[in-house]
């Protein structure tokens, strides 16, 4: 089978097309057949320390296909099944699955749109439902609200009747997502968007905030915190990992600072997850009421064109290859 593998050991990571034989699933894992998977910012980000004598892994995660074989201990999935969620080396024609990890894909969700649900939704239900409380009638801030867990909050936020204010540097993207229910867009790259906040919110602050952007917008981010405020990081697109922290408001205002990673967490804490997930989000997914939303579709030839265009920022949603 086809599978692209990624060096993180070189700047930048370098992508390599290789002829490989079709995984076999050991027990408790899948092997999927894969239709769709889509791309994540941070799985190209380079890092020495990431693969130990400078090999290469098999590259993606997030994809949606059919159960093709099932391995020991599985139960609850049959051959055949729509699955998506968190794979071992998703782009590829193949890919295998830890069960504890997938999901059923619903009907109504295309191939393409099931790849581009797993990490961004659990992300979302982690930062809106699982840490961010967030609840009908209060206010979301989105900081890069185009992006691809920007667009999940976004859709997440309207289905729970939250209203919703996202910044980015883009008039176009703004406009396009008022089509999603955007209620205020604010449209800078920099931080200079309390005020608009603030005035967006009668004075009173945002009451959870969805930090895609990283550390340059962080402080700007505590201005726009209301009483008891929530705060989420959960991206670096500026490639800033640090910033100052208003110790006086966090102290007096009650402000919960918090971080999000589905990647860093052991398989164990990312599985039991699942259950809240699917109370909560995947019916949302499943009726319809809410569609991942895919900006563009690449041939999995097209891998490294594919990561290009995320790199150029120009998207709104996410990338999704299209294997057949």
């Amino acid at each position: 089978m086809k599978s692209w593998f990624l060096r993180t050991d070189t700047q930048p990571s370098t992508l390599e097309l290789r002829d490989v034989p079709n995984p076999e699933p050991k027990a408790g894992e899948l092997r999927i057949k894969v239709r769709a998977a889509s791309l994540n910012r941070g799985e190209f980000l380079s890092s020495p320390s990431l693969l130990a004598g400078g090999g290469a892994a098999p590259a993606g995660s997030d994809c949606a296909g059919e159960v093709d074989a099932i391995g020991a201990d599985v139960s609850g999935w049959k051959l055949g099944d729509r699955v998506m969620g968190t794979a071992r080396g998703a782009y590829a024609e193949y890919a295998i699955f830890d069960a504890r990890l997938a999901n059923p894909a619903p009907e109504k969700l295309s191939w393409e749109q099931a790849a581009a649900a797993p990490i961004t939704f659990m992300v979302t239900h982690d930062m809106l439902w699982a840490q961010g409380h967030l609840k009908s009638g209060e206010w979301l801030l989105i900081t890069g609200v185009s992006s691809g867990v920007g667009v999940a909050c976004l859709q997440a936020a309207k289905a729970i009747g939250a209203k919703v204010i996202g910044t980015s540097g883009s008039r176009a993207k703004l406009e396009r997502l008022k089509a999603l229910g955007l209620d205020i867009g604010v449209e800078t790259r920099q931080p200079d968007f309390a005020a608009a906040v603030l005035d967006a919110t009668g004075g009173k602050g945002a009451n959870l905030v969805v930090n895609n952007v990283g550390g340059s917008v962080f402080a700007e981010c505590v201005k726009c915190m209301a009483f008891q405020g929530r705060l989420a990081t959960v991206g670096y697109l500026d490639k800033t990992f640090s910033a100052e922290i208003d110790l006086a408001k966090l102290h007096a205002q009650r402000l919960h600072l918090f971080g999000v990673s589905a990647k860093h967490r052991p398989v164990a804490e990312r599985a039991a997850m699942l259950p809240n997930f699917r109370r909560d989000l995947l019916p949302l997914l499943a009726e319809g009421r809410i569609v991942p939303l895919v900006d563009k579709v690449f041939a999995l030839a097209d891998l490294p064109k594919a990561r290009e265009f995320m790199e150029s920022n120009s998207q709104v949603g996410k990338i999704v290859l299209k294997i057949n």
